[in-house]
């Protein structure tokens, strides 16, 4: 069987036997939970500006740390979770097991692009 490239490209709603249901979304990189608290600091530091600029940089810059650090380690944690997926498959393995692996790393490298 050969490698359909436009079949590949169609989001998964739209393969061919899909039941056209999806989830809401993607899982968000950061949990919400974690991603209203860096929120509410990141808003701290703004608000505090006028009064401590330099405390309020550096409330900033904790926060944008945070949030890399978090990003760095959700994202290193999925590559590793995803390769294993189909590193030790069988070289026999379905397409379509791969295909899935395959539209798993484009929708993740997609959003990174978007940032």
């Amino acid at each position: 069987m050969m490698y359909d490239q436009s079949r590949a490209q169609q989001p998964p709603d739209k393969q061919p036997g899909s039941s056209g249901r999806r989830t809401p979304g993607p899982e968000p990189l950061i949990p919400s939970d974690e991603r209203d608290k860096l929120t509410q600091r990141l808003q701290h530091a703004l608000n505090t500006f006028a009064d401590s600029p330099r405390e309020a940089l550096e409330d900033a810059e904790t926060a944008f740390d945070e949030v890399t650090a978090q990003l760095m380690s959700t994202l290193a944690e999925r590559r590793r979770l995803l390769h294993a997926t189909w590193q030790d498959q069988d070289p026999g393995t379905e397409p379509e097991e791969l295909r899935h692996a395959l539209r798993q790393y484009r929708e993740i490298t997609q959003r990174m692009l978007r940032m």
